[in-house]
Order: C-alpha cells, then structure tokens, then sequence
C-alpha cells in the first residue's frame, strides 16, 4: 500500500484458535471471539478515520469477525486471507489422512481406550501443524475463505493459498495496493455483499460440502447487512447446487490442491448456471467479467500445472458439474417439534443409512457429561444421544467436536447413534451430527423439555427433527404436545455464573438459527 502511494496503519485483535481450546471450557468463547473481532475492527476504523480496510483473517472466526464489521461500517473492504498450512502426518482416525490439532484431540479418545500407542499419539501431536496457516482440511476456515471469495470480497483466486508460497506474500502486497483503488473508485462493502453474493457465497458453499458453522456465520453476516437469512434459501440451493469438490474431509486431497487446481474461480466457472454473474466484487467488475478474465488470460488453464508434482489433474479436485461428487450439496435444513426453528446437519457426512432413524432420547446438559458415559459405554446403539444448554445463551456454543469423535471410534456406536445439539460442530465432524437446534434450551425450546427414553426421529430426506414417543413408546403429535406443554409448566432455566465476555455474550446473543450475533439493539 505505501508503495502505491497509500498510508497505512496496523490494527490487530486476537484471534483463538479452536484446535487448542477444543475440549476444554476455552470453547465457550469461540463464536464470542467473533464478536469482539467485527467491535473492534469497527471500533479501530471509526477511532482512526479508515477510509479503506485491507482485513487479514486467519482462523474460523475472524474472517466473518471482518465481514460483520465491514457490513457495519461500509467503507471500502476487501479479505486478505491467511492461506493453508502444509498437510501434516496420516492419523488412525482419518481414512485419507492428514491432521489438526482438533483431530489429534480426537485420538486422544482413542489413547485413552488403549487403541493406538503413546509413542503414535506424541508423533501425530508434535507433527499437526508443520505450517502457519488455517487447518488442511475444508474445515470451517477454509469455508470461510471460499465464500468469501465467491461472494466477491476477496480479490479472484486468493482463497486456499498455501500459507508458505511466494504467491501468499505477493497476494498480500496487491490487495494493499487494490485498496487504493477502491477507495477511489468508491467502492464499499455493502456494494458487494448484496443478497446476490450472500446467494453466490451459498452456492459455492454447497458446492464445497462447506463447514455448518459457516451458515451461522452467514446468517450473522445478513443481520449486519440488514438481509434477512432464510433457512429456506439455503435448503433450495443445498438440493439444486452439486457437490464438485474432492476435499478432505469428506474427500481424499487437501484444500491447496484446490488452490492449485484454479482454486474458486475454477469451482465457480463450473457453477456458472447457478450463480448471479452480475453480482459487483471487489474489483469494481462483476463476478461474470472476473471469471471471463480469468479465462481469457490463460489463468485457469495455466495454474493446473501446480497439480503435475502429485499426478493430479483438475477433474480429481474439481469434478465437472455433470460428474458431480454427488448431485446435492452438503447442508440439510431440518425442522419439526424438536426444532421448529430450524436445526443444520452436513448430510454428506452422514451415511445414508442413518438418514431415516428412531432413537431414544440419551439427555446430557453438558458435552463432558455426554463424553463420559459413552467412555462408560453407557450410550448403546440405538441412542439419540442429546447435548442441550450449549447454544449461545447456555454456554456460548462451542463446538462438540469431541463428542462426534468420540461415537465414530467406537465401532458399536458408528453405524447406530446419532447426536443432537444446540451447540454445534467442527468442520471436520462425521457422522449424523444435527446442530444449531432452535430455539436453544437455555430460552426453553423444546429441547429443553427431553428425557431419557423419548423417542427421536431423524429424516434428513424429509428435513425433519420430531420428538414421537414417549419413554420409549410411540405417540400422536397431539400427545407429544401434551406431555411437552406438562414439562414446561415444571421447567426451570438452570442458572450458571458467568463472568466478563462469556456473560455479556450469554445474556445478549441472538439464536442459533440467527447468526449467534449480539444482540444490543434497543427495543420498546
């Protein structure tokens, strides 16, 4: 930026990342951290009269952290990512290999049942993360990057960089100069985050088998962009939109071998039939004259090459979209008298198998509890195991993560159990995993109102979350109603002190379905 003439400033906030604070209490501030990331950027930009913001992100929470407060302020905005790290070691748990610290905490729970060594635990823990850069794997972060990018507040072909090439720092140095320009141009945030990018974001997202923390993220997003967010919208793009990507998780590569396979402009050339190509980005054209660009220079012909060293072509990464991955994307909307709100599972990490099922309800106020007595083998096949007061005004709403984990380890558990939560999920999470259940328990949702031996019905195919039994025996809607109107009459909130952050955000934010925002709009 200095060099094209501009002045800059540095700004910093704090960033957590979730791979150490898994497991542990440090996870009730993850999605607050977001929080404090979009005030104090808002809060640094008024202080300092920015005319423009250049917004490096790195983990899970700061890039939407930026969005919302480039939606606040909306002044000339642009994303600058981090990048992705270099892959680390294979791990016993992941069948295409690869590690987080997140996933190393995951074979924690299989150190402590005796199934690997401690000397294969120490190796995959000191070996995790080789690299600076986000998780190898289209993790949350990662989703992030590609939908930022997609909904064109990143400059074209800058997400999933690998964190150590030349092309991050070169990257960096024209964002800083392009902000100048914008700044001419006049250019703001809230030109290019309209619904038809929010739209665009959730296409790609779809197309990449994206992270569910994402969509909360995105609906956050909208509150500040004054959109409103349709869960509905979501679900028509999820069943009309393919999935094209072969990324790790659910895949067998990296992200940076998206990058280099021609990275979102690729994904999105692909998508073209589904995508608004009039939408305005950063670079003061729409997405449809980038992606032409793009084409016409020899970019996205050229940068396959990256792929030669690993005898990868672009169709291993990238699948055409007419021999998709798999011809819905990743995200299933979910509703019923168990979530009338809504409730988000990433159907492409579940086996089909288990999209229709019955379970008895297994209540637990607390992921740890939940932990523990499947350690215990007290959860059978069979079990709908629930995890309630960990949505934003419970605990914060951290990932359950471990809990996930701990299931898919255990052979008896895998193919027959699946989990339900106000809390929500790491990007990495496999199995039926159902998330963001609203309203949450701590406001008295339904949610709240489960015991142990009710019965669950799951139908991703349906898009249904319904409580239909009775201590394990089957009732109309009409009863289930009854008894739930019985239990609320006797329901008392439970009451935990919480001090500083964790408080403010437990007392004020908006419900999962919502974004998780803080709300501190005045009302009356």
């Amino acid at each position: 930026m200095t060099e094209a003439g501009g002045v800059a400033g540095r700004y910093f906030c704090t960033d957590i990342c979730d791979g150490i604070a898994q497991g542990t209490d440090a996870m009730d501030y993850s999605v607050a951290s977001r929080e404090i990331t979009a005030c104090a950027t808002e809060m640094h930009a008024i202080a300092g009269h920015f005319d423009g913001m250049v917004m490096l992100s790195g983990s899970d929470k700061s890039l939407p952290g930026h969005l919302i407060a480039a939606a606040r302020l909306d002044i000339p905005a642009l994303v600058v990512h981090g990048g992705v790290m270099q892959e680390g070691p294979s791990g016993p748990t992941l069948p295409h290999g690869t590690m987080s610290l997140e996933q190393v905490g995951a074979i924690s729970v299989q150190l402590r049942r005796g199934q690997i060594k401690p000397d294969e635990y120490e190796f995959l823990r000191e070996h995790a993360c080789p690299t600076r850069g986000t998780c190898a794997f289209m993790g949350t972060a990662c989703t992030n990057q590609v939908v930022a990018e997609a909904m064109g507040m990143a400059l074209p072909g800058s997400a999933l960089r690998p964190a150590t090439h030349f092309v991050t720092a070169r990257g960096s140095r024209e964002a800083g100069s392009w902000m100048l320009e914008m700044i001419k141009r006049g250019i703001t945030a809230r030109q290019v985050m309209t619904p038809k990018a929010i739209e665009n974001a959730l296409v790609a997202h779809a197309a990449i088998s994206g992270s569910t923390n994402t969509i909360m993220h995105l609906a956050a997003l909208c509150h500040a962009l004054d959109i409103a967010f349709d869960y509905g919208l979501v679900q028509r793009v999820n069943d009309r939109v393919p999935w094209l990507t072969d990324i790790r998780p659910a895949g067998r590569h990296t992200p940076d071998k998206m990058w280099y396979a021609g990275g979102v402009p690729r994904l999105l050339w692909e998508l073209r039939d589904h995508l608004h190509l009039d939408a305005m980005t950063v670079t003061g054209k729409t997405l449809g004259d980038n992606l032409q660009q793009l084409k016409k220079s020899g970019w996205l012909d050229m940068q396959p090459r990256w792929l030669a060293p690993y005898k990868l072509t672009v169709r291993d990464v990238i699948r055409p979209a007419s021999d998709p991955m798999s011809p819905q994307g990743g995200i299933a909307v979910l509703r019923g008298s168990l979530a009338p709100d809504g409730a988000v599972v990433k159907r492409n990490a579940v086996d089909p198998a288990m999209w229709q099922f019955t379970g008895r309800a297994k209540v637990f106020n607390a992921q740890e509890d939940a932990i523990a007595a499947i350690d215990a083998k007290r959860v059978r096949p069979g079990d709908a195991v629930v995890i309630r007061y960990e949505g934003p005004r419970g605990s914060g709403m951290p990932e359950q993560y471990y809990v996930t984990e701990a299931i898919v380890a255990d052979p008896a558990l895998a193919s027959g159990t699946a989990l339900i939560t106000d809390g929500r999920f790491s990007g990495a999470t496999r199995g039926p995993a159902i998330g963001h259940v609203s309203p949450e328990a701590a406001v008295g949702g339904p949610i709240a109102l489960v015991e142990d031996g009710d019965l669950v019905r799951i139908d991703i195919r349906g898009g249904r979350l319904d409580i239909i039994g009775v201590a394990g025996e089957a009732k109309s809607p009409e009863e289930v109603q009854r008894v739930l109107a019985e239990r609320r009459a006797r329901w008392v909130a439970p009451r935990v002190k919480r001090t500083g952050l964790l408080s403010l955000f437990t007392r004020l934010a908006a419900s999962p379905d919502k974004g998780a925002y803080l709300d501190t709009e005045e009302r009356g």
